[in-house]
C-alpha cells in the first residue's frame, strides 16, 4: 500500500514537473508574442505615418499643379486676346488695302 502511494506520488510529481515546464514554456512563448505584437504595432504606426506623409506630399503636389494650371490659363487668355486683337488689326489693314485698290481703280478710270 505504501509502495502504491509512493508510485502515485512520483507520478504526480512527474506530472507537476511536466506541467511547470509547460507553464514556463508557455510564459516564454507569451512573452515572445507580446514583443512581436509590440513590434507589429510600432511598424503599423510607422506605416500609417508614412501614408499620411505620402498623402501630404500628394496634396502639396496637387496644389502646385493647380497653381501652374491657373497660371497657364491666365497666360492663355492673354495670348488669345492678343491674337484676336492682332486679327482685328489685320482685318483693318485688309480693308484699307481693298479701299486703296478701289481708289486706284477709280483714279485709273477717271483719268
Amino acid at each position: 500500500m505504501v509502495q502504491h502511494v509512493e508510485q502515485n506520488l512520483q507520478l504526480m510529481t512527474k506530472r507537476a514537473v511536466k506541467a511547470e515546464n509547460n507553464v514556463v514554456k508557455l510564459k516564454q512563448e507569451n512573452a515572445l508574442l507580446q514583443v512581436q505584437m509590440k513590434n507589429y504595432k510600432t511598424e503599423n504606426e510607422v506605416l500609417k505615418t508614412g501614408q499620411s506623409a505620402s498623402l501630404s506630399v500628394v496634396k502639396q503636389n496637387a496644389a502646385v499643379a493647380l497653381q501652374n494650371l491657373l497660371s497657364v490659363i491666365t497666360n492663355s487668355r492673354s495670348s488669345i486676346k492678343q491674337l484676336v486683337s492682332g486679327a482685328e488689326s489685320l482685318q483693318v489693314v485688309a480693308e484699307l488695302l481693298k479701299s486703296i485698290d478701289r481708289i486706284s481703280e477709280i483714279s485709273d478710270d477717271g483719268s
